[in-house]
């Protein structure tokens, strides 16, 4: 019974996110801000790296402070480089479930953006060329292609030479409201 419980927990965990994404997507910034942080004082600072580095990656959406938004992108990164391969597959439970490194080109783009916001250049390019770098182990599925699309969009922004293909070049209009960062996807 122990061990159906301890199987049970993650995944209900990813519910209690998923459906603070949900709120968030539906217009309730405050409320999806207000779940996350009690969520994220469930968890805590050393809790599941999966669990911290979805939900930072998700609350990071809900800031209305550049600063803020970044130290929650960073905290994402962090959870991530934690991660393994098997702790994402408990989680998600489907052929070709999503690996640890398709996780950072969405990452690495969402910290690029960050930086463009906080006037930041140099630090928005570093990032922009990780998340390139990273972004073969993207599916070829709406949602990698939504991720290079808005890769592009930003290396257009700051004059990188590797736009990608497929891109509309047109600024922002991102997927669920992001100006410059990518889809967001439960992992």
């Amino acid at each position: 019974m122990a061990e159906r419980q301890e199987q049970v927990a993650p995944e209900a965990m990813m519910t209690r996110i998923g459906q603070a994404v949900m709120l968030h997507h539906g217009g309730d910034r405050e409320e999806a801000r207000d779940r996350f942080l009690g969520l994220w004082a469930e968890i805590g600072e050393h809790g599941d790296p999966l669990h911290r580095c979805t939900l930072a990656h998700y609350m990071a959406d809900t800031q209305d402070d550049p600063s803020d938004e970044l130290a929650w992108d960073l905290r994402a990164l962090s959870a991530a480089e934690e991660l393994s391969d098997e702790r994402v597959a408990e989680v998600v439970r489907h052929e070709g479930a999503l690996a640890v490194r398709a996780l950072y080109p969405s990452l690495h783009l969402n910290l690029a953006a960050d930086y463009v916001k906080l006037d930041r250049p140099e630090a928005a390019r570093t990032h922009l060329r990780r998340a390139r770098g990273a972004a073969d182990a993207l599916g070829d599925d709406s949602y990698g292609d939504g991720v290079r699309a808005a890769i592009g969009r930003l290396e257009s922004r700051l004059g990188e030479e590797e736009p990608s293909g497929g891109s509309d070049g047109s600024p922002g209009g991102g997927p669920e409201g992001d100006s410059w960062g990518p889809p967001r996807q439960r992992p």
